[in-house]
């Protein structure tokens, strides 16, 4: 049976009553309608934006694979596509997806649940599987329903998630640190990346605040202070890609992407809550956010790296979402960022609104929000995405703060959830298994493509 996400019924009121009226202030497109100052446009908006990015979605059909996107969409993107999801429940209290994302969590987390799926442990990285792990611990954090009792958990497939990545860090090459890769026979074993350590030092932030177990938080600071010292962030708070173990990380390739600043800002403001309020994190919040003005061009978002000369491939198109969704994010761990992050995402939603004009039923959203209302011609999955969180963003005040095991969640964790190393084939990535009360780890990102990059581009720092 194919679940049909429909108008009908299933749409909310809201949706209903203002999905194709033309409000004050708002910006109108062929297919989309956004007035900033009123919920319910934000939210039918929203509706818009997650319907049309669930058509592309298979995994619901007949004979099909739960938690699984057709090409060209690798397997990362549906578990940050399911972390978009997750959010839109969170800010619209729409639950016409939440059967759908909880069956395919919990379809694809594997037999020790921890997101090694047997499907796709032959290609998986690490950044792949913590897609998939910070899917789960928002879903913690933002009260997603909870699966069936007989069921993997959220907060213990994010503690699995974490625990494999933790047995992996290598301190043979570049004294520490993840590679992009979990499997010695795949392309980017050689590899360690900002976005990989990123969502390491993310998760562990959030499992540290969540619990209040202090081995994450140990695991967070250990994993910040190896990206500065390894130069995979600069004095600036600039994040470059990666660095080849071969050379021991001293060929740092300095293209930036948006999703490395947000993985980190997020973390960093997680910190800086759990340490209630250090000056330290307060520096390090303040100086990643500076550094993001590379990413906005008269406050709009742009995936700088490749957006001006139409290079982005699939995997970059939903990059924006993950600046977007963190940013905001931040905001409750760290409130005094509001004044900075609004501006531009309420700037960014607009403009997003307008790219949302193409495709055949002139709703499918582009990527370049710098274009105004000419659509750029691009449609999929990551475009729907990011609009979709730039967008939701603005409905940050109306929600509760991310509750904790202390503040009314309800998530049942497992300190010793995962498979160990995950399979990798090198004994040095085995050597920092973490066992019992003091089990921690790592989370990763997203399967990223090694570019040629042009010395001298302006949107690097050298």
């Amino acid at each position: 049976m194919r679940l049909v996400f429909g108008r009908g019924s299933s749409c909310p009121s809201w949706a209903l009553s203002t999905s194709l009226s033309v409000l004050v202030g708002s910006t109108l497109t062929a297919g989309l309608t956004l007035d900033l100052t009123d919920p319910n446009s934000i939210k039918a908006a929203a509706s818009n934006l997650a319907y049309n990015m669930m058509t592309y979605y298979t995994g619901n059909h007949t004979g099909d694979i739960p938690g699984n996107l057709p090409a060209p969409y690798y397997w990362w993107e549906v578990g940050s596509m399911f972390g978009a999801l997750i959010d839109y429940f969170y800010y619209t209290n729409d639950s016409t997806y939440n059967d759908v994302v909880t069956q395919g969590m919990l379809w694809q987390a594997g037999p020790d649940n921890d997101y090694m799926t047997p499907n796709q442990t032959k290609t998986e990285g690490n950044d792949d599987q913590g897609f998939w792990g910070m899917a789960a611990m928002a879903a913690a954090e933002q009260k997603f329903p909870d699966p069936p009792s007989d069921k993997p958990q959220w907060l213990a497939l994010a503690q699995g998630v974490f625990n494999d990545q933790a047995s992996r860090w290598d301190t043979q090459y570049c004294n520490g640190g993840l590679r992009w890769q979990i499997f010695t026979f795949n392309t980017g074993y050689d590899y360690k990346n900002s976005i990989s350590n990123g969502c390491f030092f993310n998760l562990a932030a959030r499992l540290a605040l969540y619990t209040g177990n202090d081995s994450y938080a140990q695991w967070a600071d250990k994993t910040f202070n190896w990206t500065e010292s390894v130069g995979l962030m600069d004095e600036n708070y600039h994040f470059y890609d990666g660095a080849h173990t071969t050379l021991n990380c001293t060929d740092i390739n300095k293209l930036q992407w948006t999703y490395n600043p947000g993985v980190f800002l997020l973390g960093a403001a997680v910190m800086y809550n759990y340490t209630n309020g250090s000056p330290l994190w307060e520096t390090r919040i303040n100086g990643i956010l500076n550094a993001t003005n590379i990413f906005f061009q008269n406050g709009i978002m742009l995936e700088v790296a490749c957006e001006p000369t139409g290079t982005c491939d699939t995997d970059n198109y939903s990059f924006k979402a993950y600046l977007s969704r963190w940013m905001v994010a931040s905001i409750k761990y760290a409130p005094f960022i509001n004044g900075t992050v609004m501006p531009l995402l309420q700037t960014s939603a607009k403009n997003a609104a307008l790219q949302c004009s193409g495709g055949p039923n002139s709703q499918m959203c582009g990527q370049k929000w710098t274009a105004g209302a000419k659509w750029d011609g691009t449609m999929g999955v990551g475009q729907q995405m990011s609009a979709l969180a730039v967008i939701q963003a603005n409905l940050i005040d109306l929600v509760p703060v991310p509750v904790t095991n202390k503040t009314g969640g309800t998530s049942q964790g497992n300190v010793a959830a995962g498979g160990g190393s995950g399979g990798s084939s090198n004994p040095a990535l085995s050597q920092n298994v973490i066992t019992g009360k003091d089990k921690a780890g790592a989370g990763v990102l997203t399967t990223l493509v090694l570019i040629s990059v042009i010395g001298g581009a302006w949107w690097m720092v050298s």
